[in-house]
């Protein structure tokens, strides 16, 4: 009988000790995840700044909606915090900050971030060297382009190319009225530095100041108009409540802007994140394609308050043989600079020889 008992003890002391080594499991197994899930509230492990060349306005439609995309999808791996045109350094200055790390990255045109790249001139409104939007991402993906800003930038110490694409057309938005190049003499406009340098032969003072400042310039005065954007930026950033005209001849039909990223904070981000980051631009490109393509019509068909005016044919075809003659000056800079500007031309050709809807 005692026998009995003792083995029925001995039995029930094994199940209790069963039983507390799976609860002690489960307790482990569960501090565990709340130790996982308390993590992944916590500081990510990668955090970056970005900065990009657009006003605060226009920064959620251009990048930072992707960029909100990029966080969510990142699940707490890495952080990306936005910063609009001149918000940590001035834009002038953009390029530099990637290259010391002061800023992580960078979404902005090459030419007005003063990047020391032989191509810089290109980016931005090089005169005429797209008609369209979709050319920019054409002549990146399929003529070579991208090969040869890879190329440039991997000359530069410290930053890395990662993608470029398009933004609006730029056309003048004025508070005077222009109906021919006549009227564009002495007409002070907020510009992009090679842009600005094209149109001042039709007697254009391009100006350079904050973005933030160019609403209450033209308010004042201080500006006659705007020669960086299309209707889709003017109507957006509220511009077309400081002017009155806006003139449909594009002096380039699609901005050239670039991603950087500072080298050493690239390196450190694992493959997979570094794969969602190229996504999220390609996310941001597309978005802004159709965007700039919706609104330069919208506005001027339906929602736009500006008036607006054309040049006479004659005038165009001005403007034309000094693009080409301006391309010409620029591919005697180098030999980067030449083979760029001959696939411009090959490219301008085929689209002629193809005829409508690519060229008119």
């Amino acid at each position: 009988m005692n026998r009995k008992i003792l083995r029925k003890s001995l039995i029930a002391v094994g199940l209790v000790a069963v039983s507390l080594l799976v609860l002690f499991a489960m307790v482990g197994c569960g501090g565990k995840a709340a130790g996982t899930a308390a993590a992944k509230k916590g500081e990510p492990a990668i955090k970056w700044r970005l900065q990009t060349y657009a006003g605060p306005t226009l920064a959620k439609y251009v990048c930072f909606n992707a960029i909100e995309e990029f966080n969510a999808a990142a699940n707490n791996e890495m952080r990306i915090d936005m910063y609009s045109s001149d918000e940590l350094v001035p834009q002038g200055e953009l390029f530099q900050a990637v290259q010391k790390g002061t800023v992580d990255a960078a979404q902005s045109d090459d030419d007005s971030m003063a990047s020391p790249a032989d191509v810089a001139v290109f980016a931005a409104y090089f005169p005429l060297a797209t008609r369209f939007g979709i050319d920019v991402d054409a002549l990146f993906q399929h003529y070579g382009l991208d090969q040869i800003w890879k190329e440039a930038y991997g000359e530069i110490e410290g930053v890395t190319w990662l993608a470029a694409g398009s933004w609006d057309p730029v056309n003048f938005v004025t508070t005077k009225p222009i109906r021919s190049l006549k009227d564009l003499k002495g007409l002070r406009v907020y510009a992009f530095p090679t842009g600005g340098k094209f149109v001042q032969r039709y007697g254009v003072v391009p100006m350079t100041i904050p973005y933030e400042d160019v609403e209450m310039s033209l308010q004042t005065g201080i500006l006659d108009g705007v020669f960086w954007c299309g209707y889709t930026e003017t109507a957006t950033v509220g511009w077309q409540e400081v002017t009155k005209y806006f003139l449909t001849n594009p002096f380039c039909g699609g901005w050239i802007g670039s991603w950087f990223v500072n080298t050493k904070a690239w390196d450190k981000v694992p493959e997979h994140l570094k794969a969602l980051y190229k996504l999220t631009i390609d996310k941001s490109n597309y978005f802004r394609l159709h965007w700039y393509w919706w609104g330069e019509a919208n506005y001027r068909a339906k929602e736009g308050k500006l008036t607006l005016t054309t040049l006479p044919e004659s005038d165009i075809k001005i403007v034309e043989a000094d693009a080409l003659k301006f391309w010409d000056e620029y591919a005697k800079k180098s030999p980067r600079s030449a083979k760029v500007i001959e696939i411009l031309k090959e490219y301008n050709a085929n689209m002629i020889k193809a005829g409508p809807p690519y060229r008119y």
